[in-house]
């Protein structure tokens, strides 16, 4: 029998080198100087519709949390219907938030290690039939003031706003979000609908991330115009 291939999780592929990890590095300390104030850690990532990269956005500023800054950092797959962190980071999606939400279990006792030392998972847990159901306010404060305790960065990758309620039922609990548009796929009156479903929330607005702009762009924001191979040479 040939041998199993093992998983590739999107940590093993992280370089940081690349210019992603560069504009990444930009976002983290932006965010930073915003969740300064108090004991604010929480950061909900969504977006307006589904298939625009919150879920790649969430867990680079995870990754990037948790090598650059070293940082502890929690990534929270809050997306209960289509659940993407568990892929990404090639780890069991059961025991996970659902779990700690249908039962009361710990969500301590849930959290999965990654590959990068600073950086554990929380995963959507086991498929429910109603998600909205069981997101409620207190379990999530509950849940996000424990996790408060023994995390620096709290990153909650959350359902789209349009499609489902999920994420307002969220934002009410965490410090910040931000919204993810995809360059050149979002009609501008979903994101019109997405920002006025936000407004009694804009005070934790803490900015919009552009996703897909090589592709949609003039050549010049392209990466390769600004010489973005700059890397350092052996003496």
């Amino acid at each position: 029998m040939a041998k199993e291939k093992s998983k590739i999780s999107i940590s093993d592929l992280y370089d940081a080198e690349a210019p992603e990890a560069s504009e990444f590095r930009r976002l983290l300390h932006n965010l930073n100087n915003v969740l300064s104030e108090n004991d604010k850690r929480a950061i909900l990532v969504t977006s307006a519709m589904g298939s625009e990269g919150k879920s790649i956005i969430s867990s680079y500023l995870a990754m990037t949390s948790s090598r650059h800054k070293n940082k502890k950092t929690l990534l929270v797959d809050f997306d209960l219907r289509r659940p993407t962190i568990h892929k990404l980071f090639s780890m069991p999606r059961d025991g996970g938030l659902s779990d700690v939400l249908l039962n009361g279990q710990s969500a301590r006792k849930m959290i999965k290690n990654s590959s990068l030392e600073n950086l554990d998972i929380l995963t959507a847990g086991k498929a429910i039939p109603n998600p909205s159901d069981i997101i409620n306010g207190p379990a999530i404060h509950k849940i996000i003031e424990e996790m408060k305790f023994y995390y620096e960065l709290i990153v909650l990758d959350s359902s789209p706003m349009i499609p489902v309620s999920d994420p307002l039922l969220i934002l009410e609990e965490v410090d910040g979000v931000v919204i993810v548009v995809k360059a050149g796929a979002t009609p501008r009156g979903v994101i019109r609908r997405a920002c006025d479903l936000l407004i009694p929330y804009k005070k934790k607005v803490m900015g919009v991330v552009v996703n897909n702009l090589t592709h949609s762009l003039p050549y010049y924001y392209n990466y390769n115009y600004y010489g973005y191979q700059y890397k350092p040479t052996k003496e």
